[in-house]
């Protein structure tokens, strides 16, 4: 395996700078993303009560994060897969969780507030850092190797 990826230099390095991207995006989320969570997950957040924020921006940052997040994300399974057919079943799976995972984020600020942190933790960690991608690679690579 390892002569594979030395076999494509290329595409390794465009693997990197995309994951490179990615850490990017997570080192200057604070410079740019609105996120009043941010500062109140880094907190002793299990007593204190949610932050205030505004909704429209909040769901417009979420929004821009998440489509930047999955538009490096599939532009790395491309790079490792070259399979259209899986990058656009890649963009429907993220297009549904983006969704589902809002919808759920602010069903439990606005019917738990401060009381379920943890879930809000969890529910947002999925919105605002690219796991589905960590779960994509070795799933779409047990599938190329079983078909």
């Amino acid at each position: 395996m390892l002569n594979k990826i030395v076999a494509h230099p290329v595409q390794l390095l465009l693997a990197s700078v995309l994951v490179f991207c990615l850490v990017l995006v997570r080192f200057y989320e604070e410079v740019l993303f609105y996120d009043p969570f941010l500062a109140y997950f880094k907190s002793d957040f299990n007593n204190l009560p949610l932050p205030v924020f505004n909704t429209f921006l909040l769901i417009l940052n979420l929004l821009s994060r998440y489509g930047l997040n999955m538009l490096l994300s599939l532009g790395l399974l491309y790079v490792i897969f070259k399979d259209v057919t899986m990058i656009r079943f890649s963009f429907f799976l993220y297009l549904i969780a983006f969704v589902l995972l809002l919808f759920l984020f602010f069903s439990v600020i606005y019917f738990y507030g401060a009381e379920n942190n943890f879930l809000l933790f969890n529910v947002r960690r999925f919105l605002i850092q690219p796991i589905f991608v960590l779960l994509f690679i070795p799933a779409f690579y047990f599938q190329k190797q079983h078909s």
